[in-house]
């Protein structure tokens, strides 16, 4: 299991977000490379890297505190927010990203998704599936669709895709614990690899977690339990490798 820290950017900042409402916002930093670093010397193998402005408005922003980030720290980092042509991945791993997640693209323009796939590789592009009661939302969580999550990434496996982030709309940002038969669901059924998001609060959730590895659960994301104290990266660091 790796535990990813989520560093959410808005307006050069790190914020958190209830539910993935934008008037809900909380502000924890100005100083996102900071608080990378920081994540880094309590024992972060990843980070996870969100383009909120990006997401809301369809175009990638934020790329200072992006390059700022990757010039601070030496791991693996994944983006996502706002991805949504071919020029803006290409941007983003030219940035020194390692892999980015596109999520609203693959609604919308299939096709291009497959000609990133095809050009930048599935160890480099993962699918973000975001769902509300079991269907796909894009552009933010601002837009809801019919699109069955767990048929929408058999679908994209059979294209190429190797890894979903799985996010439980309901439980993002709320603190109350993760929707553990859902993630246990979805990773069965879909048949990727599955890094798990929304509402990790404790050890305990990131032990409930751990245990879904045989089902393809491998990842886990966490932030606002971080930001607020509730957890240690320190104290999980038996499941983090």
């Amino acid at each position: 299991m790796l535990i990813l820290p989520a560093i959410d950017l808005k307006d050069g900042k790190c914020v958190r977000l209830t539910q993935g409402r934008s008037e809900a916002v909380t502000v924890y930093s100005g100083n996102p490379a900071g608080v990378a670093l920081d994540f880094v010397r309590a024992g972060a193998k990843m980070l996870h890297l969100v383009d909120l402005d990006g997401a809301f408005g369809g175009q990638v922003g934020n790329l200072a505190s992006i390059a700022a980030i990757r010039a601070a720290v030496d791991i693996p980092l994944e983006l996502g927010g706002g991805l949504r042509s071919l020029d803006n991945i290409a941007n983003a791993l030219g940035l020194g990203i390692d892999s980015v997640i596109i999520g609203t693209l693959a609604v919308r323009d299939p096709e291009m998704l497959e000609r990133a796939l095809h050009r930048f590789g599935n160890a480099r592009v993962q699918l973000g599936i975001d769902a509300m009661e079991g269907q796909v939302a894009i552009a933010g969580w601002a837009e809801e669709t019919r699109l069955d999550a767990v048929e929408f990434a058999r679908q994209w496996r059979r294209r190429g895709i190797e890894r979903v982030v799985f996010t439980d709309i309901a439980r993002d940002g709320m603190l109350g614990g993760p929707n553990l038969a859902a993630i246990r669901r979805f990773a069965r059924e879909s048949g990727v690899r599955v890094t798990a998001s929304g509402g990790v609060t404790d050890k305990a959730d990131i032990r409930s977690i751990a245990a879904l590895e045989p089902d393809g659960v491998d990842r886990v994301i966490v932030g606002k339990a971080f930001y607020e104290g509730r957890l240690r990266l320190e104290d999980v660091a038996e499941f983090n490798h």
